[in-house]
C-alpha cells in the first residue's frame, strides 16, 4: 500500500497516489505542522469575516485572539484600531502566537485605552510576539495598560503615547517576565506631571531593554525596578544609542532594586529637568554594573559629562 493512502485526505494534494503529492509542512516528523494565519482590519466592511485573509479579516485583536491556537501568526492592518475599555479587555493568553503590525508611523494599528484606568491589555502568553504597534492612553491616570505576565515576550518597534492626561505607568511586568525583550521602543509620554515611569519591571531575569527612546515627566523614574529584585538584565547596549528625556525635578532616568544584578549601558543618553546635584542620582543599581558611555545633561544649551558613578580600578 502507498504510504500516501493512509494520510487523511486534507494531508494529501489534489492527485493522491505517492509520497510526492502531499504537503511536506503538514507532516509532523518532515517540517512540523505549518501555522495558521489570521487577519484582522477593524476597517473591514465585508459582511463575511472568518479572519482567514484581508477581504475575510477579524475586525479585532479580541476575535483573533479566541481563535488562535499556538505559534499561529497574526496580521493587523495599517490603521487598524482596537478600544480596551477594562481591566483584561485585551487577553493575548496563547504561547508563541506572532502579533505582526502593518503600516509605518502612526498609520500602524493603534491599540487604544479609554474609559477606565485600569482598562489593559494582558500577555499571559509565553512566547507572545508583538512587532510594530502602537499603544495609546486616551484617559488619565492608567495604571497598567500594558501589562506582561508570561516569559519570553518580544516587543519590537512599538510606540507607548500619552494622548489624554499622564498613564502613571505604562508598561508593567510581572516576576513571570523571565528573557522578556524589548527593543526599538518609543515612549511619547506628556511633559505634565502624573507619570511615574515609563515601565515598571517587577522582577523577572535575563530581560532586556535596547534602543529605546524615552520622554515624560517621571516622579520615580523612566525605567523602574524597585519592587522585587532581578537578575542578568540588561538597559541599553543595542545597536543604537538609547535617550531618556525626563522632565521631573525627581531627575531619575533608571532605578534597580538593590539586589538586581546586571547591566546598565553603553550608550544611553539622559537629560535631566535640574541644573543640580542629580548626576550621580540619575542612575540606581547598587548590585549593577555601568559600562560607559552613559552620558547626562542636566541643562539645555550644556553638552554631556559621563555619570560619575564610582569607576572600577585596577586593584
Amino acid at each position: 500500500m502507498d504510504l500516501a493512502q493512509t494520510l487523511p485526505g486534507r494531508f494529501r494534494g489534489s492527485l493522491p497516489g505517492s509520497l510526492a503529492d502531499f504537503n511536506p509542512e503538514y507532516v509532523v516528523g518532515v517540517r512540523g505542522v505549518r501555522p495558521r494565519v489570521w487577519y484582522v482590519n477593524s476597517n473591514n466592511t465585508n459582511s463575511s469575516r472568518d479572519g482567514r485573509s484581508w477581504d475575510g479579516a477579524f475586525t479585532t485583536m479580541v476575535l483573533a485572539a479566541a481563535a488562535v491556537a499556538a505559534d499561529d501568526i497574526v496580521c493587523v492592518a495599517e490603521n487598524h484600531t482596537e478600544t480596551c475599555t477594562a481591566a483584561a479587555h485585551l487577553v493575548l493568553n496563547v504561547a508563541g502566537v506572532r502579533w505582526l503590525g502593518f503600516g509605518t508611523g502612526n498609520r500602524r494599528p493603534r491599540v487604544n485605552f479609554t474609559t477606565a484606568v485600569g482598562a489593559d491589555m494582558d500577555i499571559t502568553g509565553a512566547g507572545t510576539l508583538m512587532r510594530n504597534f502602537r499603544f495609546t492612553g486616551d484617559i488619565d491616570a492608567l495604571t497598567n495598560p500594558v501589562h506582561l505576565a508570561a516569559a519570553d515576550i518580544h516587543l519590537l518597534d512599538i510606540v507607548t503615547e500619552d494622548v489624554t492626561g499622564q498613564a502613571t505607568d505604562f508598561i508593567v511586568t510581572t516576576d513571570d517576565c523571565d528573557r522578556l525583550f524589548i527593543s526599538g521602543w518609543q515612549h511619547r509620554g506628556a511633559s505634565a506631571a502624573g507619570a511615574d515611569t515609563a515601565i515598571t519591571l517587577v522582577g523577572g531575569d535575563d530581560w532586556v531593554i535596547e534602543d529605546f527612546q524615552i520622554y515624560g515627566n517621571f516622579a520615580v523614574a523612566a525605567i523602574e525596578n524597585v519592587t522585587t529584585a532581578a537578575n542578568r538584565i540588561r538597559i541599553g547596549g543595542g545597536s543604537r544609542a538609547s535617550y531618556i528625556w525626563t522632565e521631573n525635578a525627581a531627575d531619575v532616568a533608571v532605578t534597580l532594586h538593590a539586589s538586581t544584578t546586571g547591566h546598565v549601558g553603553p550608550n544611553i543618553n539622559a537629560m535631566l529637568q535640574d541644573n543640580a546635584a542629580n548626576i550621580t542620582e540619575a542612575f540606581v543599581g547598587a548590585a549593577a554594573q555601568f559600562f560607559q558611555p552613559i552620558n547626562i545633561v542636566n541643562l539645555a544649551g550644556e553638552s554631556s559629562m559621563q555619570t560619575n558613578i564610582t569607576a572600577s580600578t585596577d586593584a
